[in-house]
């Protein structure tokens, strides 16, 4: 009788879930590795968002996508803490907190991806169409952008789990469990919303992106060369050429790392249950990419470095800190 009080996630309940059996040690690793992330994904876009709130020189309509996903990242950062609840596979917060849970997830996850595919946009027509981006990108529609983009993230989310929402824990098969819908239907519409299409989006543009930059690059050193600096510029020129390869590289290759392993298991037709250890893993690596956009995005601009300093300094408590010069 004493085993079975340990392993059941409710022992005074007939109807308790189960615990898996796993390790101390491996239930201690893991978390570790998520409190981790969790605190350092929380930390990073903390940083990004009083930066670009705070310092006027900053209120530019691309650091506005980067505050608007730092905000989202922000909020998955504190929806892995959820994960940490489930380290012992039982959820105790009750039937209506799980179908919130998953909501709250779906919205900032969905919102995360969906900026990304806007600061994909505001790259590829500043540098492909650099003469219009002040007036197609202004602070202005980008605020109603990001609006709409959270505005459509929760939507879907709520339109996804509508059946849970009317009737919370009606797919768990024990009292401890937190499971959502996982039909087919479900796989597919995920896979195509959240996964394809932004790949597609973000691939395509960041493409044309690298061209033109290159193509640039290539017609400037054709037009230097004429004066006799051929040698110099053709050596900037390949470093140029580098940076933008691997930076773009870099974005895609991290996004696709951390974002596959999940949109694998949901169409293979895994059984979502969140206390599954698999799933729990491939949705950790799926959160994980939103601590590695503020290093993506920001930790690689000058400003963000020094604002960073002023900001552990405490210099911005100063009177006009807000004025103060970044770049």
């Amino acid at each position: 009788m004493m085993m079975e009080e340990v392993e059941l996630c409710f022992p005074q309940l007939n109807t308790s879930c189960w615990k898996p059996k796993r390790p101390l040690s491996v239930s201690v690793l893991i978390y570790i590795v998520l409190s981790f992330i969790s605190l350092l994904t929380v930390t990073l876009n903390l940083l990004v968002i009083i930066s670009i709130s705070h310092f006027k020189q900053l209120h530019t309509p691309t650091n506005l996508l980067l505050l608007s996903l730092a905000v989202s990242d922000f909020f998955v950062g504190l929806d892995m803490l959820f994960q940490i609840l489930l380290i012992n596979g039982c959820w105790l917060l009750g039937d209506l907190m799980c179908t919130l849970y998953a909501v709250f997830n779906y919205t900032v996850t969905s919102t995360s991806i969906g900026i990304m595919v806007l600061i994909s946009i505001d790259r590829y027509v500043a540098i492909c169409d650099p003469l219009h981006y002040s007036t197609r990108f202004t602070p202005r529609r980008v605020t109603v952008c990001v609006s709409l983009c959270w505005v459509l993230s929760l939507s879907y989310g709520i339109i996804v789990l509508k059946d849970a929402l009317k009737q919370p824990g009606r797919y768990n098969s024990c009292v401890g469990e937190c499971v959502m819908p996982c039909d087919i239907i479900h796989q597919f519409t995920d896979f195509i919303v959240l996964f394809f299409i932004p790949i597609i989006v973000i691939v395509v543009l960041y493409i044309r992106v690298f061209v033109v930059a290159v193509s640039q690059a290539r017609a400037m050193r054709s037009h230097i060369a004429a004066v006799s600096l051929q040698r110099l510029v053709k050596v900037t020129v390949k470093k140029s050429e580098l940076k933008a390869a691997g930076t773009l590289g870099v974005v895609i290759v991290v996004f696709l790392i951390c974002i596959c392993p999940y949109f694998c298991v949901t169409v293979t037709g895994q059984d979502m249950f969140f206390s599954a250890s698999s799933v729990t893993f491939v949705i950790c690596l799926y959160d994980s990419n939103s601590c590695l956009n503020p290093l993506i995005y920001a930790l690689f601009y000058p400003w963000f470095r020094k604002s960073i300093k002023l900001i552990f300094t405490l210099q911005i408590l100063k009177p006009g800190s807000h004025e103060t010069n970044l770049l």
